[in-house]
């Protein structure tokens, strides 16, 4: 009797490839996940045949010493039920280990400390004499739960996932009541701390502190376009299609994230790959500022011992929405099959473990636009499963990051020459500013295309101004005229204020300059023949605004002024030729046209022409996940630009101290 042919020993080997990828769906995606693990067997044996955090080998101990292993000398499982095991199965049982000795050395080496502190009678242990109080010192994180305030950790609190970042507030001494950085937090510096292992040495001082990751305004888009719908992922029946080639079964929905990377500020935005749907935007403050308020920082950062950190937490962040995603809209982040990714050449190549060194020194570009120009690479756009940048999603899913155009004017420049429906080749001429930490200024029309980056810096974005912040509750965004010299304002959420966003500094600086109570140079006015050293800016509150943040601001606005000068000159175009300028970024849906034009912020095009097109970014990167044919057509259309190096202009010194001045730019 013959064996079975060829065709059937395929169909019967694909068959029971289908069962067990069946299997592991259910192992990974249905709700038992977080409550038994189904290689536990009856007697809490583990059965795995692979690694698993929560594995204890025979004769290993728990933390209380209880003996994990069984008289068979087979491996229990250790688990308490409580977290979800697909953490565990994704993590390395070694490395697992190694932290849980690390934890015991710095616990150890924390309670020494706490030990060598000298007494302080004027901050005694409010705890001293309390029911229950053991010498067991607290963690920020501990008084994150007494207070309510949500932090993240997919790590248990042991120091190792750095999800837990907070800013403390150092105004009452607060730093000095925690113990020195642990081990776990050699990679922080300033007043950064990781929440579970800040340990309070002296609960007699008030402490203050914030998450890292906070939850912005999201960014209105409000240009109206239709995307039509081409995507790489489609479905034939029960398959699911990447170009045409099945890698996966039909689960349910076929979706897709578009994320606009931003310096300051993260957005990702969800959709139905099968209807070009969007079903959720999420956003949230970029927790890569430990590493630095701007590129440069960053990539300081990212050079030092510390390498890999940055990357870390900003995958560990987007793990996380995903996650909050799947619960809410109550699905899998396997369903989850492309992922498309807009950002600058720092942000970018951080995100997909590049090397950014390059970027920071001349000529100040990416090894892979460098590769380009040197004929090894073909496009700058990066391709890459997100299992290996170790994002949770379909273990097939692609993430796409968008093409760079030249130097630091990125992907998020790119997505919104997309976003625009920019054409070199239009009668009209355009301009866009992208507001940011880095902004990037493009010129497009009459068969040319001509970009410049400029780098102005945080200050309109929360950093450097004592009482600045991003577009979070409480920030005042529009500030006017009041009685006197009082303002009157208005805050993001209708709350108590607690600072300043981009949007109300713009409006302040304006109504300081029209009262003449700042003049041309930003400085503040004479009060009874006496220099004032600060504005008041809210009655029977500590925000104002001083010198030095006039400062501040006037740099990072000269920065963007001289970029739009010189990028005009090099076009051979003057404002009166501008037929649209179209505002892009964090806080551009919010800026009063006529303050940033009297304050010399933006190029005095007429208002009628002035459109706020908020974030273009994300538009963009959602056109490009969208459409094949607009993500091909985005590669033919960055290689036409013009990059224009500011720095490089012989007369770049001199347009940039005048654009400091506080005054209109001029009419030419």
């Amino acid at each position: 009797m013959s064996g079975p042919s060829k065709k059937d020993y395929q169909q019967s080997l694909d068959k029971m490839t289908d069962i067990f990828a069946d299997i592991l769906s259910n192992a990974q995606d249905k709700i038992q996940d977080q409550g038994r693990c189904p290689y536990r067997s009856a007697k809490d044996i583990c059965t795995a045949k692979f690694g698993c955090a929560n594995r204890a080998d025979p004769g290993s101990k728990d933390p209380g010493s209880k003996d994990l292993g069984t008289k068979e000398g087979e491996p229990i499982c250790a688990h308490d039920g409580t977290l979800d095991f697909r953490g565990a199965w994704e993590s390395k049982p070694e490395s697992y280990q190694k932290t849980k000795e690390k934890i015991q050395k710095v616990r150890k080496n924390a309670a020494g400390k706490r030990a060598e502190r000298p007494e302080r009678p004027d901050r005694p242990d409010r705890r001293a004499g309390m029911a229950g109080h053991t010498a067991e010192a607290r963690t920020l994180f501990d008084l994150a739960d007494d207070r309510g305030i949500r932090l993240a950790s997919s790590c248990g609190r042991y120091g190792d996932c750095h999800e837990c970042i907070v800013t403390v507030d150092n105004t009452t001494g607060a730093m000095d009541a925690l113990i020195p950085r642990t081990e776990f937090e050699e990679f922080l510096n300033d007043n950064y701390r990781l929440a579970c292992q800040a340990e309070i040495l002296d609960e007699g001082v008030e402490i203050s502190f914030e998450p890292l990751i906070r939850a912005p305004r999201i960014l209105e888009t409000p240009l109206e376009k239709q995307i039509a719908l081409v995507p790489s992922i489609t479905r034939v029946d029960g398959d699911v299609l990447r170009n045409g080639d099945v890698i996966d079964k039909y689960r349910g929905h076929i979706y897709g994230l578009a994320i606009d990377l931003g310096t300051t500020t993260v957005a990702a935005n969800l959709f139905d790959l099968e209807t070009g749907k969007s079903i959720a935007i999420a956003s949230f403050e970029n927790p890569q500022r430990f590493g630095g308020s701007d590129v440069m920082h960053r990539i300081s950062y990212d050079g030092g011992v510390n390498q890999g950190e940055l990357h870390k937490v900003i995958i560990n962040a987007l793990n996380r929405e995903i996650e909050a995603l799947c619960t809410q809209f109550n699905f899998k982040r396997r369903e989850i099959y492309e992922i498309v990714v807009a950002g600058n050449a720092t942000m970018r190549d951080l995100f997909f473990k590049g090397d950014v060194q390059p970027i920071g020194q001349r000529p100040y570009k990416s090894p892979f636009e460098l590769a380009v120009l040197d004929g090894k690479r073909d496009s700058t756009t990066l391709e890459v499963e997100a299992r290996k940048l170790g994002l949770r999603a379909h273990p097939k899913c692609q993430v796409i990051g968008l093409p760079l155009i030249a130097s630091h004017v990125g992907g998020d420049a790119a997505a919104s020459l997309l976003a625009l429906g920019v054409s070199p080749d239009d009668d009209d001429v355009i301009m866009l500013v992208d507001m940011g930490t880095n902004t990037e200024i493009v010129l497009a029309g009459q068969g040319r295309l001509m970009v410049a980056s400029c780098p102005a810096g945080p200050a309109f974005e929360g950093g450097l101004v004592d009482y600045g912040m991003a577009s979070y509750d409480g920030a005042i965004e529009a500030v006017s005229e009041g009685e006197g010299d009082t303002f009157e304002i208005r805050t993001i959420g209708d709350t108590s204020p607690l600072g300043l966003c981009g949007s109300g500094l713009i409006d302040l600086l304006a109504v300081l300059r029209r009262n003449d109570r700042i003049n041309e140079k930003g400085a503040l006015a004479r009060v009874d023949g006496a220099r004032i050293k600060v504005i008041p800016v809210v009655p029977g509150s500590d925000i104002c605004l001083s010198g030095l943040d006039i400062s501040h601001l006037a740099q990072a606005k000269a920065a963007s002024n001289a970029g739009q000068t010189i990028l005009m000159e090099r076009f051979g175009v003057g404002v009166k030729d501008i037929q649209k300028l179209y505002l892009a970024g964090g806080f551009a849906s919010h800026v009063n046209f006529t303050n940033a034009v009297d304050i010399g912020l933006l190029a005095a095009v007429p208002e009628e022409r002035m459109v706020k097109a908020g974030n273009t970014s994300l538009l963009g990167a959602a056109e490009a996940l969208l459409n094949l044919d607009r993500r091909a057509h985005l590669e033919q259309l960055v290689r036409r630009a013009e990059h224009v190096e500011l720095e490089s202009e012989a007369n770049f010194f001199n347009i940039f101290v005048e654009a400091c001045f506080f005054k209109p730019m001029p009419v030419n």
